[in-house]
């Protein structure tokens, strides 16, 4: 039951980012449901892995946006520096992940939390 807390939670804390930026359409969740499904069989394999599968999902999600779509979430820190730019998950392989401006180090928001910064 706890393995399936937490891709539950993970399920809804990245839904809730691609929300936050308009992108949450069906093919776009269907990403989402594919990275929870592997990230079931991760997690079934090493359940202490189940702290990190928050940040596991969104850079899921994001890796195949990324090959289908383009990047995301772009960066809202530095929208006037003309070279628009994904935020990152950090940590990697971490519990509380947050996305984070590669280029000024900047916490944007926590995985989750991308519409308290976006407005939405």
């Amino acid at each position: 039951m706890e393995l399936e807390n937490a891709l539950h939670a993970a399920r809804a804390l990245v839904l809730a980012d691609l929300a936050a930026g308009n992108v949450a359409d069906a093919d776009i969740v269907s990403l989402v449901e594919e990275s929870v499904a592997h990230r079931r069989w991760w997690v079934g394999q090493w359940p202490e892995g189940a702290v990190f599968v928050t940040g596991l999902v969104a850079q899921d999600v994001q890796d195949a946006l990324l090959e289908r779509y383009g990047r995301w979430p772009l960066c809202p820190v530095c929208t006037d520096a003309g070279d628009p730019h994904a935020l990152d998950v950090d940590p990697e392989l971490g519990t509380d992940p947050h996305w984070v401006c590669p280029a000024t180090a900047t916490s944007v928001a926590a995985v989750g939390r991308l519409g308290s910064v976006l407005g939405r």
